[in-house]
C-alpha cells in the first residue's frame, strides 16, 4: 500500500486525502488527480508509458483502499482488482474491474452501494461484482474470461485471509479442471481471432483482442498457472511490454478507453514511443505480436499433449491447423521421412538422426511438416537451432530439392516458414530476409507484411506449377521477388541482384539464375503493363518482348507469377478483368514471339453501329465482355470484383465521358477501363465496370439517368458530393497526396498521363471534368484501385485527336487533375 508521499500520482494538487478523510471521500479527487497525471506538461517532463501505468495503479489502489475502509471493507469483506488494475498494467482509459467478496455477512449490500455509486457518479467505467468464495469459484468453472481475470486477482483493502481462501480455491480449482478445458479455450480464442484478425498484419490493429495481442498473453499466463507450460519470458515477455506500451499512449493521445489503433493515430503514438513513423512502429507491432502468436501455437499444443487418450477437433482457422488436428492418438512413433517420425500430432527427429552430418535434414523437416500438414515440434526446432550445421555453397542438390518441396506443398508452407524464422532458423538460411521480415507494406491494398506475402505468393505459386515449363523457378521467383524492397531503392532492380546472389548460393545453373533476377526484376512488367497501357498498340506489345529479351519461357513464368502475386496481395485484387488483361497480353506477346500477327480490335457490333447511325442515347450491357479469349487463368480468378461491360452510344459532344462516369459513379459502379471510339458522329464508348456491392442497375435506368446528365437537369457535381458525405469512405488513403507522371507513347504521338491518388466517390468524374475542360482528348483511360488508392492511366492528344500535348499544356493538365483529386 502506498501512502499520499509515496506516490507519484498524487502530488500537488492531484493529492488525494488519506484515510482519515473519511466517509465524505468523493470519486472527484480520483477524476481529478488522473486528470493531473494524465496532462503532465512540458511534454518533456511526461511519465514513460511503464512510468505511467505504476502511477495509475497507485494512485486506484490508494483512493480505493481509502474508500473501502471509509464505507465499512474489513472483517469478512475485502475489495480486489481483476483485469488491467489486478494484473498492475492500468492505462489512461481502462475500465475498472472490480470484486467486492464477502464471507456471507448480511450488511454487505449497503457496503457496495457506498463503493461503487461515487464511482459510478464519477462516471468511472466500472464493471463490478459481489461475491462469496464459493459463487467466484463457480463462476470461474463456466466463465472462461472471469476465470481468467480471477486468477490474476489482487488485494487492494479489507481482509487478507478471505482473499487468500479466494486465490488458492480458483488457482487449485484452475489446475484440476484446466485439462477438460483446453479445447473450450482454444474455440474461444478462435471465435476472437476470427472476429478481431491479426495484429501483425491489419492495417488498423487490435493491440487486446487481435490475434497475437494482449489477450493472448493473458490465455498463456492461463496455461501457465495450470502448470501446463512455463511462464513465458524472454521475448514473449518483451512483446508484452511493447503492447502495453503502444495501448498507453493510445489512450493517452486519443483520451479514450479504445484498443484500436488507428491509422490516423499511428504516427502520433509512434512518435512518443521514439520509434519513427507509423511504418516503423507497424514493423514492431507485427514482430511482437508474431512471437505472441508462434508461442501461443506451441502452449496450446503442450496443452493438447496433457490430455492422453483424447482426440481434438480441428477448428477452421488457418492459424489454428497447426494447434489441433484430428489428433486421435497415432502409435508412438511413426516414420515418415529420412531421419523425421511423426509424434502425437507433430513432426520430430528420429532417434537415429544426425543434425551435424546431415547438411539437408533441417529443410527435410520442413517439407515434411508441409507435406502432411502435421507441426515441426519446438524441441526440434530448438535441436535444429543448436545443431543444424550452416550449408556449405553452393547448397547441396538434396538440400534445394528439399526447399523447393518445401515452398510447393501449398498454404501449409506458410505456418512452417513462420516456425523456422521465429526461431532463426530461417534467417540462417536465407539471411537477406532480415530487411524484409515484418517489413508493413506500403501498398494499401497488401495484407500482409513483406515477408509473409512473399510466402503466401510462393504458396499460390505451388497450384501454378503445372502451368509452366520450369516450376522450380516459379516457386523460387515467388519466394524472392520482392526480396529488394526496405532498402531505399527500387525494389525490383535491388531484389534482381539478390536473387542472382542467392540463386548462385542455392547452386542454380547459371542461365536460371539469370531467368530467376530477370524474374524478379520484371515481375510487375505484366500487370503494369496490361491495366496501364492500350494492349491494342502493337509497340506495347512489342516493348514487353524487347524487356523479357524474347525469351518464352521467362514470359510464361511472369505470367503465373502476376497470378499467385495478386491472388498474395489481398482480396479484390487478382479479379477476373486484371486476369484476362494479363492473359490478353501474354497472348500477344506470344503471337509475336512466334512470328504471328496481332489480333485485330474488335470492331463494332452491327447492333452498335446502327444506334450510332440512328442518333439518340443509347446504353447496352455485356456480362460477357472478355471477347471470348478466356482460358484457365481467368477461369481462376476470384469470383467477387466480377465485371461487365456497359457501352453507351450518343452523340459526340464534350463532357460525354465525364457525365457517364458521373452517372455510373452514382450508381455505386467501379469503371475499370475506358475505351473511346466513333462512328457516324456518334460517340462508342465502352466502360468495363463492377459494382461496389450488391447487383448492378438495370441499364434502362442508367439510360435515363445519363439522358438528364446530359441536358443539365441533373446536378452531378451536387449529387455526388451528397453521397460522399453520407456514405465516407473509410479505407486508409485520405492523406495520401497526388502524383502525375507522363509518359510518351511513340506509336500515336499521343501522351499518357498517369494519375496516383487516394481513391474518392466520382473521380474519374472530376479528373475526366478537367481533362475536357483542358480541351485534351482521351482516347482511352485504365483505371486500377489497390485499397485506398488509385492508379489511373488516361492516353491524351490535343483536340479533335490532333498530336501531342506540348509542354505548357502539360503543365496546365497537370495543375488540373491534381486540383480534381481535392475538389470538394
Amino acid at each position: 500500500m502506498v501512502t499520499a508521499s509515496d506516490s507519484p500520482a498524487v502530488s500537488g494538487s492531484a493529492a488525494v486525502s488519506g484515510p482519515a478523510a473519511g466517509p465524505d471521500t468523493a470519486a472527484a479527487d480520483l477524476v481529478h488527480a488522473r486528470a493531473v497525471l494524465l496532462n503532465r506538461q512540458p511534454r518533456q517532463h511526461r511519465l514513460s508509458p511503464e512510468a505511467m501505468r505504476a502511477a495509475l495503479v497507485d494512485l486506484h489502489d490508494f483512493w480505493l483502499a481509502s474508500h473501502a475502509a471509509s464505507v465499512g471493507v474489513g472483517k469478512g469483506s475485502a475489495l480486489a482488482a481483476v483485469g488491467a488494475l489486478g494484473r498492475r498494467e492500468l492505462a489512461p482509459h481502462s475500465d475498472l474491474d472490480l470484486v467486492l467478496l464477502h464471507d456471507g455477512r448480511a450488511d454487505i449490500e449497503p457496503i457496495a452501494e457506498a463503493l461503487w455509486y461515487p464511482l459510478w457518479d464519477a462516471r468511472i467505467r466500472l464493471d463490478h461484482s459481489v461475491r462469496t468464495v464459493g459463487q467466484a469459484v463457480g463462476i470461474a468453472s463456466t466463465d472462461l474470461r472471469a476465470a481468467f481475470g480471477l486468477l490474476e486477482v489482487r488485494l487492494i483493502a479489507g481482509d487478507a485471509s478471505l482473499f487468500a481462501t479466494l486465490l488458492e480455491a480458483v488457482r487449485q480449482a484452475w489446475r484440476r479442471g484446466i485439462r477438460d478445458r483446453v479445447d473450450e479455450i482454444v474455440q474461444a480464442a478462435q471465435q476472437r481471432w476470427e472476429r478481431c484478425g491479426d495484429v501483425a498484419h491489419r492495417i488498423e490493429p487490435d493491440l487486446k483482442s487481435g490475434h497475437g495481442g494482449l489477450r493472448d498473453i493473458y490465455l498463456l499466463d492461463a496455461l501457465a498457472a495450470g502448470q501446463l507450460i512455463d511462464r513465458s519470458r524472454g521475448e514473449v515477455t518483451a512483446a508484452r511490454e511493447l503492447l502495453l506500451d503502444v495501448r498507453t499512449e493510445l489512450h493517452r493521445l486519443t483520451g479514450r478507453g479504445t484498443d484500436v489503433l488507428r491509422a490516423q493515430d499511428a504516427d502520433e503514438v509512434a512518435a512518443a514511443l521514439a520509434l519513427g513513423d507509423r511504418f516503423d512502429l507497424a514493423r514492431a507491432l507485427s514482430g511482437a505480436a508474431r512471437t505472441v502468436v508462434y508461442a501461443v501455437d506451441v502452449a496450446v499444443r503442450s496443452a493438447q499433449a496433457a490430455m492422453p487418450g483424447r482426440g481434438v477437433r480441428a477448428p477452421s482457422h488457418p492459424n489454428l491447423a497447426a494447434l489441433s488436428g484430428s489428433m486421435t492418438r497415432a502409435p508412438a512413433r511413426r516414420p515418415l521421412d529420412e531421419g523425421i517420425v511423426a509424434q502425437a500430432g507433430e513432426v520430430v527427429l528420429a532417434r537415429s538422426a544426425h543434425p551435424r552430418r546431415d547438411p539437408a535434414l533441417l529443410l527435410r523437416a520442413a517439407a515434411t511438416a508441409a507435406r502432411t500438414g502435421m507441426p515441426l515440434a519446438a524441441g526440434t526446432l530448438g535441436m535444429l537451432a543448436d545443431t543444424a550445421p550452416e550449408l556449405r555453397q553452393p547448397w547441396p542438390r538434396p538440400a534445394l530439392d528439399e526447399l523447393l518441396s518445401l515452398l510447393g506443398a501449398g498454404h501449409d508452407v506458410v505456418d512452417v516458414v513462420e516456425a523456422l524464422d521465429r526461431t532463426g532458423l530461417w534467417g540462417r538460411l536465407f539471411p537477406e530476409w532480415g530487411a524484409v521480415r515484418d517489413l508493413p507494406p506500403r501498398d494499401r491494398a497488401h495484407v500482409w507484411t513483406v515477408d509473409r506475402h512473399l510466402v503466401e505468393t510462393a504458396a499460390h505459386a505451388g497450384g501454378l506449377v503445372s502451368d509452366v515449363s520450369r516450376p522450380d523457378l516459379l516457386l523460387l521467383g515467388a519466394l524472392l521477388h520482392d526480396i529488394g524492397k526496405g532498402r531505399g531503392r527500387s525494389h525490383s532492380v535491388v531484389g534482381a541482384a539478390i536473387a542472382e546472389q542467392v540463386g548462385r548460393r542455392l547452386g542454380l545453373w547459371p542461365s536460371d539464375v539469370d531467368t530467376l533476377a530477370a524474374m524478379v526484376r520484371h515481375h510487375l512488367l505484366l500487370p503494369h503493363t496490361a491495366t496501364r497501357r492500350d494492349l491494342a498498340d502493337p509497340v506495347t506489345v512489342e516493348r514487353v518482348v524487347e524487356t523479357i529479351g524474347g525469351d518464352g519461357v521467362l514470359l510464361e513464368l511472369l505470367a503465373a507469377l502476376a497470378e499467385a502475386d495478386g491472388l498474395a496481395t489481398g482480396p479484390g485484387v487478382w479479379t477476373g478483368w486484371k486476369a484476362q488483361l494479363v492473359s490478353d497480353l501474354t497472348h500477344r506477346c506470344r503471337a509475336v514471339l512466334a512470328g504471328r500477327p496481332l489480333p485485330e480490335p474488335a470492331p463494332l457490333t452491327e447492333a452498335q453501329r446502327r444506334m450510332a447511325e440512328h442518333g439518340g442515347v443509347h446504353l447496352e450491357r455485356d456480362d460477357e465482355h472478355t471477347d471470348g479469349r478466356r482460358d484457365e487463368h481467368t477461369d481462376r480468378a476470384a469470383a467477387p470484383g466480377s465485371t461487365l461491360s456497359l457501352t453507351v452510344v450518343a452523340p459526340d459532344r464534350p463532357g460525354l465521358l465525364s457525365r457517364t462516369a458521373g452517372v455510373l459513379a452514382l450508381h455505386s459502379l467501379q469503371v475499370h477501363a475506358a475505351s473511346l471510339r466513333s462512328h457516324a458522329g456518334a460517340a462508342v464508348d465502352t466502360f468495363v465496370v463492377s459494382p461496389l456491392f450488391g447487383t448492378p442497375p438495370e441499364p434502362a435506368l442508367l439510360r435515363q439517368e445519363l439522358i438528364r446528365a446530359l441536358d443539365g437537369s441533373i446536378e452531378l457535381r451536387k449529387r455526388l458530393a451528397g453521397k460522399e458525405r453520407d456514405y465516407p469512405d473509410t479505407r486508409p488513403g485520405a492523406g495520401q497526396e497526388p502524383r502525375v507522371l507522363w509518359f510518351d507513347d511513340e506509336a500515336t504521338g499521343a501522351v499518357v498521363l498517369e494519375l496516383r491518388a487516394a481513391d474518392r466517390l466520382g473521380l474519374l468524374y472530376r479528373v475526366a471534368t478537367e481533362l475536357e475542360g483542358c480541351e485534351a482528348d482521351i482516347r482511352w483511360a485504365r483505371l486500377v484501385t489497390r485499397g485506398g488508392s488509385v492508379i489511373d492511366s488516361f492516353c491524351l492528344t490535343g483536340p479533335n485527336g490532333n498530336g501531342s500535348l506540348r509542354r505548357e499544356q502539360r503543365r496546365q493538365v497537370e495543375r488540373a487533375v491534381i486540383a480534381a483529386t481535392r475538389a470538394p
